[in-house]
């Protein structure tokens, strides 16, 4: 699974002095055009293998708490009225928009690194007060991890604007319990869509947008930690691994990461995307209506509802867009 040393030029965590900032024009333009294809092909895989973990925790982050017994209890009950599609019900929405959603995050993340390389941080290590001052050249070019969080932060914010739809109409198909489709609100993403635009219009299909921001800026732990765990394992000697190797692992650990310190906003994210938008039914005109609901109703355990699915699928669902955004890259070189 080895690669050449370049393609690390191009990956969403750089670690070297053409990924902090430093490449040439050219070399800057190939990165991002590489990280916008590429990035299609991660958000396909990240939808095959994570999908039918995230319908099963959308499922329990939404239903009443009678209704599952747990999400082995949800897979079952799924598969037995629903058929094997049941799991995967709503995927269609995220299969074409996590393919522009990855390309977008990765792309802009990339952007974002460079220009906060360029104008923030090596400005400030140039300062002969600077204690990197004293560091080696290629260290003081090396964007930091916080550096690689607050990246993050604004490739979360930038895809958010194209998440926040996208999600919506998948946790509104996902909650569809029914097996005959004609008992179905909606008979698929696109009629969703339509009879949203049609009685809501543009501000209903956008519906939980700030929610969607302020989980997104969670984005901040999951590339932050990916740096520190890219560099761990890189520079530890015990058992030598390829730079795909390098990501596979690091991608799925910080995924994990993230995951742990931001669930509760998803938690409440999903809430406020599935209720209802007719004003007069909603239950939660505000983010905050919704956080106080969910302790209402089953205390702190209530943020953690649906966090084992979420968790599993976590590592793998990451890890496998990883090898596809390598592999991807590997073949534009």
């Amino acid at each position: 699974m080895s690669a050449p040393v370049k393609h690390v030029a191009s990956l969403p965590a750089p670690t070297n002095d053409e990924s902090a900032g430093v490449s040439t024009p050219k070399a800057k333009g190939s990165g991002n055009y590489k990280g916008f294809v590429a990035g299609v092909f991660s958000g396909i895989a990240k939808l095959s293998v994570g999908h039918p973990f995230d319908t099963i925790k959308v499922r329990l982050q939404t239903a009443p708490k009678s209704q599952f017994a747990g999400p082995w209890d949800c897979v079952v009950q799924t598969i037995r009225h629903e058929g094997f599609n049941g799991i995967y019900k709503g995927a269609t929405p995220p299969l074409l928009g996590w393919m522009f959603m990855d390309s977008l995050m990765l792309g802009s993340l990339t952007f974002y690194r460079r220009l906060l390389n360029e104008n923030i941080f090596q400005p400030l290590r140039a300062r002969p007060s600077s204690p990197h001052i004293w560091a080696s050249d290629a260290e003081r070019k090396r964007l930091p991890a916080v550096g690689h969080g607050m990246a993050g932060i604004l490739a979360g914010w930038t895809v958010s604007f194209i998440a926040a739809p996208i999600e919506h109409v998948k946790a509104r198909l996902q909650i569809q319990y029914a097996s005959n489709k004609a008992s179905r609100l909606y008979s698929g993403p696109i009629d969703c869509t339509r009879k949203i635009l049609s009685q809501h219009g543009v501000r209903g299909l956008w519906h939980g947008l700030s929610a969607t921001l302020l989980f997104r800026t969670q984005f901040f732990f999951w590339w932050g930690s990916y740096d520190i765990f890219t560099r761990a394992l890189q520079q530890q000697e015990y058992i030598p691994l390829s730079t795909p190797a390098v990501n596979f692992w690091a991608g799925g650990l910080s995924a994990q990461v993230f995951w742990l310190t931001t669930y509760p906003t998803d938690v409440i994210k999903q809430r406020i995307m599935t209720d209802s938008l007719d004003p007069v039914e909603r239950r939660y005109p505000r983010w905050r209506d919704a956080a106080r609901a969910v302790y209402r109703e089953a205390g702190w355990k209530g943020y953690w509802r649906g966090f084992v699915p979420c968790f599993l699928r976590a590592f793998p669902a990451n890890a496998a867009a990883l090898v596809a955004f390598e592999g991807v890259m590997r073949r534009l070189e």
